[in-house]
């Protein structure tokens, strides 16, 4: 990533499958935010509470403190009149619309944006704020998994169900981990209909 000076403000967006790194690698920026010295905040849906209330913490068990919120009108308010120089958002998929909007104004405003979610969910489709997010972003890194049945790079997330693919008729939001959900290649991926 080029450097850009602290006066502009961007956007970058790590997206990929389940299992992919995104956590680690937003948790991975972060800290090296803060042995900078620069004044971060991070953020994460109340609903993802996997591995900890607020922590956001990585499949591997690396962790940064955070705070959950319900949307982003919650968030705007908790930022409203902080001086914050990089705030980071993870699992944004489970966002409300109002999150690009936000995290757009804040870096036309000087902030350093960090974002982390799924770029697609189940079905394989488009994954809620994410697309738009990856639109809009300076820098985008879409990280690859590990296909689980063939070894090939997995950008896709198998839901299962009873350890048979899902079907495409079920919610699109289930918060799970390795229980509920493995990283397959294109050829791997299914979703019956």
């Amino acid at each position: 990533m080029p450097f850009l000076p602290y006066q502009s403000g961007w956007l970058e967006v790590i997206a990929g499958p389940m299992f992919s790194g995104k956590s680690e690698e937003l948790i991975r920026r972060v800290k090296r935010v803060l042995i900078a010295g620069q004044k971060v905040r991070v953020f994460k849906p109340k609903l993802d509470d996997r591995y900890h209330a607020s922590d956001v913490v990585s499949h591997d068990g690396e962790r940064v403190r955070a705070e959950p919120v319900a949307g982003s009108s919650e968030m705007q308010s908790r930022l409203q009149g902080e001086d914050v120089q990089v705030v980071a958002v993870d699992e944004a998929q489970f966002f409300d619309d109002g999150l690009p909007e936000l995290l757009e104004e804040l870096a036309a405003n000087g902030v350093r944006v960090i974002v982390a979610g799924l770029d697609m969910d189940f079905r394989g489709e488009p994954f809620g704020v994410m697309p738009t997010l990856m639109a809009r972003a300076e820098f985008v890194e879409k990280l690859s998994a590990v296909c689980v049945r063939c070894g090939r790079a997995a950008t896709r997330t198998q839901r299962l169900v009873d350890g048979k693919p899902a079907r495409y008729d079920e919610p699109v939001i289930l918060v799970g981990a390795a229980e509920a959900y493995e990283p397959r290649c294109r050829a791997c991926h299914e979703v019956p209909r």
